[in-house]
């Protein structure tokens, strides 16, 4: 990422490169309940720590599904995304269900049987669409 540029612009880059079009659907979707929210969350989840260093892109969103994973199947939605982005930056099939299977310990083994439901369905969207 670009450090001169402000934290929205970096997270724009970042949520556009792994997720496109997130910032319009979530404007779309909530904006007219919650004016900004759009841009909130560009700003503060993608400019100010998915796209902070230390770690890569791809380690941060296994982390992240890790502990979507272990917060149980209401994170359902999120943990998609975020399995799709985790695709787009590198990470395979196999890593994904590794960190969604090591979850089995914190989160139990209904947590897990749900995100592996929810990766294979990401998995099967990806297959279509080639």
């Amino acid at each position: 990422m670009n450090d001169s540029l402000g934290t929205y612009a970096r997270g724009k880059e970042l949520s556009e490169q792994v997720n496109p079009g997130m910032e319009d659907a979530l404007r779309a979707r909530y904006d007219a309940l919650v004016p900004g929210l759009a841009e909130t969350v560009v700003d503060v989840a993608y400019g100010k720590f998915y796209a902070r260093g230390g770690v890569d892109e791809k380690t941060r969103l296994l982390a992240t599904i890790a502990a979507l994973t272990a917060m149980g199947s209401q994170t359902r939605p999120q943990l998609k995304v975020n399995i799709g982005s985790a695709r787009a930056v590198g990470a395979s099939r196999e890593e994904i269900c590794e960190i969604i299977f090591q979850m089995t310990l914190y989160g139990g083994f209904p947590a897990m049987i749900n995100a592996m439901n929810a990766a294979i369905e990401v998995f099967e969207a990806e297959e279509a669409d080639t």
